[in-house]
């Protein structure tokens, strides 16, 4: 039992100040999950309805201990290792000490026999572990407990847990039986039991069809949307409305922009020259691949082999432009072997970190320092990836919008097979896709992963410490990397994908380091949980809509995300998900909501990108001054309008608006976004062409149809906002729009300057609107409210 000093010592603001400053580094973070998931476990007298652990988990309990305070000296990085000790391998740990005759630092059954007990807590300054000098701190008494319960329990070491398979587990006992409205919710309410915590209500109806609609489609819901919903009084409304989000065509695009993240998407080439090339059908393939609910297992099979699928067609082999994505040079005087490697490399990068959250290009030049993989197993993974047709620099410069190998999409192709291709007026396009060489080229392991040091041949082979791939099983080919992927065996592929989906869904994955299910990522702060849906997710034959909707029906997603105060103190980062998480829109999705909300948005799916509004003089300042990009030929019309989406991405120059909103430059394979506050995006919000011209649309729209002020405020806010105006919002809107009204009737040539700005045709002649510009001043200020550009 802990002693009361210990209880009250982790409650003080000391302590939880002290574990803050330790979250800064990459053990901290380990530490500091491990603190929040495992209090409760750690602390069984802490109160009667904790959960006391009397079996002590390497993985969970003991393994985040030794890499915050043992691993600096004793770990996986053989530059700093002291006295021959590694603790993070089992046989060592366990072996005789080098440097100390007779002793051993683990002795199973035995912490009063072994040396680390007797270090850690020893007050001896020469003798103690971790040394004074190495400013690790001392083990705290919770610490030093469990380090000896481990040992005296037999010391049993653990395989990673992400390498484990994933099991389902039984549903747990909870008290709370009449919340749960899924399985997700049993698992989520035991872990708020165990910190005493009680979930939120319900958010209220309006913000919960905001929530989803954002979260499926990436638009907001339409006032006819709104009206339906808040008048259908069934207890399978809600139901009913996922379900049609599901199903709208909308949801394609929404779902597309996270793995087009993953596939580092654009539409040039990068580098200096950064020409234009014609990836975009590959785009259509995946918003339409989300649409028609394509299997998870399939959907990677055709993206990473699709071409050497039996009887592949052109639809498979558009599928493989995922792994020529990349950046390609057309710059005449570089090495070509030296970007043909680089090129295979970043296909590496892409597939590890984006398929399997793994960070396997930390082997590329030695060993990796903390996960199982040697520089060996990189270039055997390498190898599958080095037998393509791909040339590291391709003709002359400029030399085309796709590079070898090629498929070429005819006028046929997009009116027949390929009918989800939306070609607009271009008759033939070329995509580049992926082929084989006729005969296998040597792959070496590269010195110092130089292009051209070759040190010992290799053979294609997956990553041996994940699932072992057998060659009775699976060809030696892209193919067989894609079976080895999506095999049900595999203990990767299906968590790290929900884990993706949680993340969309939930503001942080229930593994926190999204692209880093290693050892030197987060623990899973529901293990269970993850685990459950990862199997569930495979025996639901890989069902990517089905998985979204057992989320988005959960009693968990649904909470209301009011803050508690007394919930915010047990849990400050809603680890423990007892509220709902206000979330920032992406990106693209703000564009969405703007346009959308106005009635400006065009609606059509797929097809070439588009270049709307953006500060002159940005690509012209950042060219070579050769090539189709060299300047920027702003598009017009109803292109203007179309969703974040299909705007065009010049990987030297992203669209600014977009990246000031953290949208990812697609210059490498990105699996979440980071999210940033900067003054910059009220700036954006205020002054962006797109937001004053949707401002100004709306705010005509609404005067032509002769709607009385209070009234046109009203559809306004509800539009944009979702939800009625409380009676304050109201008043202070009214008074904004007769202030500005009375500047307007002062200041009438400013009328025709403000309502002067997009493209979209004027319906009446704007210098005598003077309504319409007082009304487009506070549309405009209602986008630039927080609620506006937040999930709540």
């Amino acid at each position: 039992m802990l002693k009361f000093t210990l209880l009250r010592a982790i409650f003080s603001k000391h302590f939880f100040y002290t574990t803050a400053m330790k979250f800064t580094t990459i053990a901290g973070i380990t530490f500091m999950v491990f603190i929040f998931s495992g209090l409760a476990a750690g602390c069984g007298a802490l109160t009667k309805k904790s959960k006391a652990k009397s079996k002590i988990s390497y993985n969970y309990d003991v393994r985040p201990i030794l890499s915050d305070k043992c691993f600096a000296c004793h770990g996986p990085d053989k530059n700093k290792q002291e006295a021959g000790l590694r603790l993070d391998i089992e046989a060592n740990a366990k072996a005789p000490l080098r440097e100390t005759k007779g002793a051993y630092a683990i002795v199973p059954g035995k912490p009063e026999a072994s040396e680390l007990v007797k270090r850690i807590t020893s007050a001896d300054p020469s003798y103690q572990m971790p040394t004074p000098e190495s400013h690790l701190g001392v083990l705290n008494e919770r610490e030093i407990d469990i380090l000896t319960r481990w040992i005296k329990q037999g010391a049993p070491y653990e395989k990673h847990w992400a390498f484990m398979a994933p099991q389902k587990a039984p549903l747990p006992d909870i008290r709370n039986k009449e919340w749960p409205r899924n399985e997700i919710d049993y698992f989520i309410a035991e872990k708020m039991e165990e910190h005493e915590l009680q979930p939120n209500e319900a958010a209220d109806k309006s913000m919960l069809l905001k929530r989803v609609s954002l979260d499926l489609t990436g638009l907001l819901p339409d006032l006819q949307m709104q009206e339906a919903f808040e008048t259908d009084n069934s207890n399978t409304a809600y139901e009913k409305a996922v379900d049609r989000l599901l199903a709208s065509p909308q949801f394609g695009e929404k779902m597309a922009l996270h793995w087009l993240d993953i596939s580092r998407y654009a539409d040039s080439y990068g580098y200096q020259d950064d020409d234009i090339r014609t990836q975009w059908p590959y785009r259509d393939w995946v918003i339409h691949a989300f649409n028609n609910n394509m299997p998870y297992d399939q959907f990677i099979t055709w993206q990473l082999a699709g071409d050497l699928l039996p009887n592949s067609g052109k639809e498979q082999l558009l599928a493989t432009a995922f792994l020529r994505n990349h950046k390609i040079t057309e710059e005449g005087g570089v090495i070509p072997e030296e970007y043909r490697v680089e090129y295979a490399i970043d296909k590496v990068k892409t597939f590890s970190k984006g398929i399997l959250a793994m960070t396997a290009e930390c082997a590329q030049c030695h060993d990796h320092k903390y996960d199982p993989i040697s520089q060996k197993d990189y270039y055997q993974l390498f190898a599958f990836f080095n037998t393509s047709k791909e040339q590291g620099l391709e003709g002359l410069v400029n030399s085309g919008p796709a590079k070898t190998p090629v498929l070429t999409l005819t006028t046929d192709d997009t009116k027949s097979l390929l009918r989800f291709i939306n070609p607009k007026d271009t008759a033939r396009v070329n995509v580049s896709v992926m082929g084989e060489l006729d005969t296998l080229r040597t792959t070496y392991i590269l010195n110092r992963g130089v292009y051209d040091q070759h040190g010992a041949v290799v053979t294609a082979g997956a990553l041996q410490a994940v699932m072992r791939f057998d060659t009775t099983r699976y060809p030696k080919n892209r193919l067989g990397l894609a079976q080895w992927t999506v095999s049900k065996q595999n203990p990767l592929t299906a968590r790290v994908f929900v884990n993706q989906l949680w993340e969309q869904l939930f503001g942080k994955g229930i593994v926190k380091t999204v692209g880093d299910f290693g050892m030197q990522g987060n623990l899973p702060t529901h293990p269970e949980l993850l685990d459950w849906l990862a199997v569930d997710f495979m025996e639901h034959g890989w069902n990517m809509k089905e998985l979204i909707r057992k989320m988005v029906l959960s009693a968990t997603y649904r909470q209301s995300s009011r803050i508690d105060p007394k919930a915010k103190e047990k849990d400050p980062d809603n680890v423990y998900y007892a509220r709902s998480t206000r979330i920032r829109l992406p990106a693209e999705s703000i564009r969405d909501a703007i346009l959308g909300s106005s009635g400006l948005l065009n609606k059509t799916i797929g097809g070439p990108s588009v270049k709307p509004y953006q500060p002159k003089g940005l690509w012209e300042a950042a060219t070579s001054g050769r090539g189709a990009l060299t300047s920027y030929s702003q598009d017009s019309d109803s292109d203007l309008y179309r969703r974040g989406i299909y705007t065009f991405i010049k990987l030297t120059v992203p669209p600014p608006s977009m990246i000031i909103f953290d949208a990812s430059n697609r210059d490498q394979c990105e699996v979440n976004r980071l999210t940033t506050n900067t003054p910059l995006q009220a700036l954006i919000m205020m002054n962006d062409p797109t937001v004053l011209e949707a401002s100004r649309v709306f705010a005509e729209k609404l005067s032509e149809k002769g709607t009385g002020m209070e009234q046109a405020i009203r559809i306004a806010f509800e539009s944009i906002l979702c939800r009625k105006p409380a009676a304050r919002e109201m008043e202070i809107l009214k008074k904004y729009y007769t202030d500005q009204l009375n500047v307007f009737n002062q200041k009438k040539k400013e009328v025709g300057k403000t309502l002067a700005v997009g493209e979209y045709p004027h319906r009446t002649d704007p210098a005598g609107n003077i309504k319409a510009a007082a009304l487009m001043r506070v549309i405009n200020m209602i986008y630039n409210m927080e609620e506006t550009i937040v999930k709540v």
